[in-house]
């Protein structure tokens, strides 16, 4: 597997390596020990899959307390997979990076905890799979507006289809200070 830095120190892209025959192709999707040895030291307590249509955008979400780390694949289709630093104190809070995901390039994106998560459907439809560092907590569950002026994020889709809560979601700005997660250097 290749792992790739992005602008935002902490999360990673990561390639894992794929064997394709005239049957199709395998992957090893995760493997503890190699992951480990690239710098992702959490443990994944629990996957998630989502399947959404053209046009959907999910996000920017986020957990605090217990805020998780993310490993986000996708096995069906394409998306815009974007994370922003919104850890309170960090040099790059309020900066996003986003890459494109697909069951073609069989990329992953590593997300540290402390960073907001969202992505964006590409073609007609995406099934996305990934894995959480922490459990899932309602009462800690946080959407930070997926059009945030200040954050800028280039959406590939002008009227995205939205869930309530992410139309509903806050700017970073309007984000109470005890309600981010802190930045430790």
């Amino acid at each position: 597997m290749t792992v790739e830095e992005t602008e935002l120190p902490g999360v990673l892209l990561i390639t894992p390596k794929s064997f394709g025959d005239s049957r199709g192709y395998f992957l090893e999707s995760y493997h503890e020990a190699r992951y480990r040895e690239a710098g992702i030291e959490c443990g994944f307590v629990q996957d998630n899959v989502s399947h959404s249509g053209p046009g959907v955008l999910r996000g920017l979400h986020f957990q605090v307390p217990n805020g998780q780390a993310k490993l986000i694949q996708v096995l069906s289709g394409e998306i815009l997979d974007v994370a922003v630093d919104i850890r309170f104190g960090s040099p790059y809070f309020g900066k996003w990076v986003g890459r494109i995901l697909s069951d073609q390039n069989h990329a992953q994106l590593f997300i540290p905890a402390g960073f907001a998560h969202g992505f964006a459907v590409l073609g007609d439809h995406a099934t996305v799979a990934y894995k959480c560092s922490v459990l899932y907590e309602a009462a800690g569950d946080s959407t930070i507006l997926w059009n945030d002026p200040e954050i800028g994020i280039e959406w590939p889709v002008q009227s995205p289809v939205l869930s309530a809560k992410d139309q509903a979601g806050l700017t970073l700005a309007q984000y109470p200070v005890e309600r981010l997660p802190k930045y430790e250097s």
